[in-house]
C-alpha cells in the first residue's frame, strides 16, 4: 500500500491553481463500465516509424534547435516485473520553452521545426525510448517571478481507459526544481527523486546525443508520483 502522506494535498496554496482542481466536497464513486476496464488495446503496427522521434517527427525545412537528447527507461509495477505493451505519450516545450499551442503566449521563439510530441510502446522488458529536444524552462502566473523546471509530460496507458497515468520527468542537475511551487507540494524527498532523470553516460551518442533515463513505477510505496492520483487514495 502507498504511504499517503508522501502524496501533495490536493489543495495548495502556494500552487494557486490547485484553489480551481482541488475538490471541496467528498469524492463520489461511480462504477466502471466493460469498455472502460478492457480497452483499449495498442499494437506496434498502430504506430508510426517517427513516432518517438520528436526531433523529425515534425521537421520541414531542417531539423529543431535545441540540445539533443534521448529519454529511455523500464516501466514496472511494484514488484519490478515489466510492464510491457504500454502506451507512453509524451509532450514538451521546445527549446525555447515554448509548447505549441494557440494560448501559448510566451515571448519564447516558435520552433517551426519542433512539435512537441510523440508516442512509444514498452516493449517485452517494459523498456521504452524516444528522443527529443531538451525542453527550456519557462515563466509562469502563478506568483511575479515563478519558473518551471525543464519537464516533460508523460501519459501512460495501460490496458484499460481508467488505467491513464499522467506525471513530469525533470532532469538532473536543474536549480529550478528545488524553487518549483508544484513540485514543493510534494513533502517526500525520495518521491521528487522518483521525477528526476538521471544523466545516462552509457545510452549516449558521442557527438549527437546525450541520454537521461526515467524508470516508472505504476504501484507500491516505492510508486512514481502522477498528477491524476488523490492524495490518500489506495
Amino acid at each position: 500500500m502507498r504511504d499517503p502522506t508522501a502524496h501533495p494535498p490536493a489543495y495548495a496554496p502556494g500552487y494557486k491553481t490547485s484553489a480551481l482542481r482541488s475538490p471541496r466536497n467528498s469524492l463520489i464513486s461511480l462504477g466502471q463500465t466493460l469498455s472502460e476496464v478492457t480497452a483499449p488495446s495498442f499494437s506496434a503496427d498502430e504506430l508510426g516509424p517517427l513516432d518517438g522521434d520528436l526531433i523529425r517527427n515534425y521537421a520541414k525545412s531542417g531539423l529543431p534547435v535545441g540540445e539533443r537528447t534521448i529519454v529511455h527507461g523500464y516501466v514496472r509495477d511494484q514488484l519490478g516485473r515489466p510492464v510491457k505493451n504500454a502506451l507512453v505519450e509524451v509532450w514538451q516545450a521546445n527549446a525555447s520553452g515554448r509548447y505549441r499551442h494557440k494560448k501559448d503566449q510566451y515571448l519564447g521563439a516558435l520552433d517551426p521545426n519542433f512539435g512537441g510530441c510523440g508516442r512509444v510502446l514498452t516493449d517485452e522488458h517494459g523498456h521504452y525510448v524516444f528522443r527529443t529536444i531538451k525542453p527550456g524552462p519557462y515563466p509562469w502566473r502563478n506568483r511575479i517571478n515563478d519558473w518551471r523546471p525543464a519537464h516533460i509530460h508523460f501519459g501512460l496507458s495501460g490496458n484499460g481507459w481508467a488505467q491513464r497515468l499522467i506525471t513530469q520527468m525533470y532532469f538532473e542537475g536543474d536549480p529550478l526544481i528545488a524553487t518549483c511551487p508544484i513540485i514543493r507540494t510534494i513533502p517526500d524527498e525520495e518521491q521528487i527523486r522518483g521525477l528526476i532523470a538521471q544523466l545516462d553516460m552509457g545510452a549516449t551518442v558521442p557527438l549527437d546525443s546525450r541520454a537521461f533515463r526515467f524508470d516508472i513505477v505504476l504501484r507500491g510505496q516505492r510508486a512514481t508520483w502522477f498528477e491524476n492520483v488523490l492524495q490518500g487514495e489506495q
